[in-house]
């Protein structure tokens, strides 16, 4: 940990020292220059203040465990009655790259009701080991027979990194599972870098976006990130099945649930915008609610569905599941056509992996334009409709 060491005797005014804290993070108290919650460790008031007034020193922590002991990248499988989610596929591709870089295995944490069928499919997609769990008590989601599951499975396996999607499930699970095992935790990660030593680079957005934060976890075992769905590539599908499926077992007592499910009702199918491979995103430059049937019409042209920016959710103008960015969703389309968006970093990082990104925007300064791949620089109500008029020339509509 990094501290601040106020040397009292070297500040000969208090009050210049305290101005020189954007984040008002310096106070004075009972005569003397304290920090305060509010400091950020810019160290601005070690380089502009008074000669040797304030320290900044960072602590040497000494591990806390044998790295030996800790081998391998495991994923853990998310699912619903066995039906696995695709994050999984995209995690285990990205736990192969990095397991190259030690030479160690990559295993995957399967846990369920008759899911045995289910983790053969696991293993065409490269995946050294599959670790079973198919118990009763395992049927549906809860969070604490999961928990118990999943610590049980690491003090087995002692895997050095373990890889959670950003699903419903697994934003729950995760630091439940961290907190249990007195380790870190980086959620939502963009990219993820492993070092030979076995330290997980871990790098993800913060402050809203403005900046990319670099995470470790060097003194802690295992290291666990979530990653969201869409991020990272997905292997190809082997004809060829690889690896072995580990069947494991569990004391009946670690699993008792105290939530008691009374009924699960289905909800109805619908079509989510990660799965769609055409977007149409409405942007600021959409100017009324009734001009979204324009954006629509293109988009079923298209065969493709509407998205939005944060503002246009937060207008009530479409629903939150249809907004695109870090508190929206992450997307990967084909083609992605964005009307009217200007192109904040905080949007941009949920659809930059886009194949292509065809933009429209009448400031040619748009910092959309620096992720389009197609820009043109218009007014999207003198574009739109003739764009429409040219699609339905072409398909004879």
């Amino acid at each position: 940990m990094a501290r601040l060491i106020i040397h009292q005797e070297r500040i000969s005014d208090h009050q210049e020292l305290l101005k020189i804290c954007p984040f008002g993070a310096l106070e004075e108290q009972d005569g003397n220059v304290i920090v305060n919650a509010a400091c950020k460790m810019c160290r601005l008031c070690v380089k502009k203040g008074p000669e040797g007034a304030v320290e900044y020193v960072e602590d040497v922590i000494k591990a806390e465990i044998n790295k030996d002991e800790w081998k391998g990248i495991a994923v853990y499988a998310d699912h619903v009655d066995g039906a696995i989610h695709p994050v999984t596929y995209e995690l285990i591709g990205k736990a192969k790259e990095m397991a190259a870089v030690t030479g160690q295995e990559v295993s995957v944490l399967f846990m369920g009701k008759d899911i045995r069928e289910k983790s053969e499919e696991i293993l065409h997609y490269g995946a050294d080991k599959v670790y079973l769990y198919d118990k009763e008590e395992l049927a549906r989601f809860n969070i604490e027979s999961y928990t118990a599951v999943f610590e049980d499975f690491i003090k087995k396996v002692k895997p050095s990194s373990i890889l959670v999607g950003a699903t419903t499930v697994g934003r729950q699970l995760a630091p439940r599972v961290a907190a249990r095992m007195k380790t870190g935790l980086t959620a939502d990660c963009t990219i993820l870098e492993m070092n030979e030593n076995t330290d997980l680079s871990q790098i993800r957005p913060a402050f809203g976006g403005n900046i990319m934060a670099h995470i470790k976890t060097p003194n802690h075992r295992p290291q666990i990130a979530t990653v969201r769905y869409k991020i990272m590539n997905a292997p190809a599908r082997s004809e060829v099945k690889s690896g072995e499926i580990v069947n494991c077992d569990i004391n009946k007592e670690k699993l008792v649930c105290h939530v008691e499910v009374i009924d699960i009702l289905p909800k109805e199918k619908e079509t989510f915008i990660e799965n769609s491979e055409v977007l149409v995103v409405a942007g600021r430059g959409v100017k009324k609610e009734e001009d979204l049937s324009m954006l629509q019409e293109l988009a079923d042209l298209l065969g493709g569905q509407v998205a939005c920016t944060r503002p246009m959710a937060e207008s009530g103008w479409l629903d939150a599941k249809y907004q695109i960015g870090l508190s929206g969703r992450t997307v990967r389309p084909k083609l992605i056509i964005t009307c009217g968006v200007s192109g904040a970093i905080q949007f941009v990082a949920g659809m930059n992996h886009s194949d292509t990104i065809f933009a429209i925007n009448k400031d040619p300064k748009a910092p959309i334009f620096k992720s389009a791949h197609y820009c043109l620089v218009g007014d999207l109500y003198e574009i739109l409709p003739k764009l429409i008029a040219r699609i339905k020339e072409k398909k004879g509509v």
